[in-house]
């Protein structure tokens, strides 16, 4: 009988091999159709604590959509283009420069709808206006009531917006609600919001569950970021804020005393079809169910208004990175003056080239952040980046704590914005689905000046001479978040 023992000389042969199979399999697996930044913060996470690193990629190392889900939005934005191709959308204003056809082309290749004029916008900058707007907007529905939020709570803020949805519904109106799984899961007033839903006969369902027992189950940190509202096919609602207290209701947050500060457009016209469009794409990869019987998208009318707007929609649905590309097109396509507003503003380094290259070529460019972080890991990977954008001549503007400056907006030059829910951030660009609209109209452009002037009056501008006097302890750890932020 042969008796074979393994002595602490094979066990350290056998982990050496196995740690040097995980670290040649990560070089040929990880790279593979992966940013160069984003392979390579997964390369290191694998390298120095490699049983952590490869569990952390299994769970969360695919930033795709699963396939079912990737083959729905490919038959929607193939509908949506063939079926949109000859229709009239409005008069488009005359004189557009060919740096804004050239970027409404790239959006419409990448699955956006076409270009439509004769819309009315009016943005609303005050969070319970904000509410009381959607609620009054729902209550003049007459046929159907599309709602989809990433945060969707019923509590004293929006109690309006709810017993506005109990009136339509009771009268006949079809109310539909979509909101994210995780982002809602175990926040307060998850299940009394499902139970008002369904008691006022609203058909609901969770965007992205995370469900494995239910046969449901993607990347667990991919999120669908949207907030949208479209009533009858006539009023569209979108922009940054979620349908819930500006404290989101958490303790930690109202023990800080911190209030989120969102922006969002009512619009009317031909664009509101394509408001609708994203929440009826949305609703068929949850459900399976085509509406475009019972709905006609393209059957639109006139707004009271001459703006031009374009709807993109983007997230990991989408082969490219729909968002990155238009922000990345504007930024070199401005002559004047760029001002962007964003909470989260990681950029990869294409933006962030694109952001210093205007800078150098003269042009005005002013950010918008918050003095306050509610998200550690992003508010270090955010500030880590502010020393090149000081030096390349970037005014930084941090809107004054305990409020969360949320709104997501850029405007271009005199004539060219955009508003919605994506931030400039790698999450924004590569894991959440997101919606975005391009305006083109001098009129938007002041009225979105105003809004950012009122949040220049309460915002201090962060200086290099100031931030150079930063503590090293805090430049340590902006760094270690930095690699973290292209964890993807």
């Amino acid at each position: 009988m042969i008796n074979i023992t393994f002595d602490a000389t094979w066990w350290l042969v056998l982990v050496f091999i196995t740690d040097l199979t995980i670290r040649i399999a990560a070089v040929i697996i990880v790279p593979r159709n992966r940013r160069p930044t984003a392979a390579m913060a997964w390369l290191l996470a694998i390298y120095f604590i490699p049983l952590i690193g490869v569990f952390l990629f299994l769970l969360i190392g695919n930033p795709r959509l699963p396939r079912k889900r990737r083959k729905k939005q490919e038959q929607i934005n193939g509908y949506i283009r063939e079926t949109s191709e000859h229709l009239d959308f409005g008069t488009l204003r005359p004189h557009a420069p060919a740096w804004f056809t050239s970027l409404v082309t790239l959006n419409r290749n990448l699955g956006a709808m076409p270009l439509a004029g004769d819309n009315g916008a009016r943005l609303i900058s005050d969070y319970q206006q904000s509410l009381d707007a959607m609620a009054e907007g729902i209550r003049t529905a007459e046929r159907y009531v599309h709602v989809e939020f990433y945060i969707l709570q019923t509590d004293a803020a929006t109690d309006n917006f709810f017993a506005a949805l109990e009136e339509v519904a009771a009268r006949g109106v079809t109310v539909r609600v979509l909101l994210d799984h995780w982002a809602n899961r175990g926040k307060p007033y998850y299940k009394q919001t499902l139970k008002r839903l369904t008691a006022m006969g609203a058909e609901w369902h969770l965007m992205l569950p995370v469900q494995p027992f239910k046969g449901k189950y993607q990347r667990p940190d991919l999120r669908n970021h949207r907030k949208l509202l479209v009533i009858d096919g006539t009023v569209a609602f979108m922009g940054s804020q979620n349908v819930t207290d500006s404290t989101y209701n958490l303790k930690k947050n109202i023990k800080r005393g911190l209030h989120w500060v969102d922006l969002m457009v009512r619009v009317e016209g031909p664009v509101v079809a394509s408001v609708n469009a994203v929440f009826l794409s949305d609703w068929y990869s949850e459900t399976d169910e085509v509406l475009s019987d019972e709905i006609d998208l393209f059957s639109v009318r006139s707004g009271p208004g001459d703006l031009d707007c374009q709807i993109i929609p983007s997230g990991p649905g989408f082969e490219f990175q729909n968002n990155l590309k238009l922000f990345a097109g504007l930024l070199y396509a401005a002559q004047r003056k760029i001002i962007v507003v964003s909470p989260y503003f990681v950029p990869d380094e294409a933006l962030l080239l694109a952001i210093t290259t205007a800078c150098q070529r003269g042009i005005e460019v002013q950010l918008f952040v918050s003095e306050e972080g509610d998200q550690a890991l992003v508010y270090h990977a955010q500030r880590s980046y502010y020393e090149a954008l000081l030096r390349a001549g970037v005014q930084i503007w941090m809107y004054q704590r305990p409020y969360i400056l949320h709104s997501k907006s850029m405007t271009i030059d005199d004539e060219t914005a955009i508003i919605g829910s994506s931030n400039m951030d790698m999450r924004s660009f590569g894991l959440n689905m997101e919606v975005s609209m391009l305006v083109r109209g001098e009129e938007f452009v002041r009225d979105m000046r105003e809004v950012e002037q009122g949040y220049r009056d309460l915002s201090r501008e962060l200086t290099l001479a100031e931030w150079e006097k930063q503590p090293l302890r805090s430049t340590v750890l902006d760094n270690l978040a930095r690699l973290t932020s292209a964890l993807q």
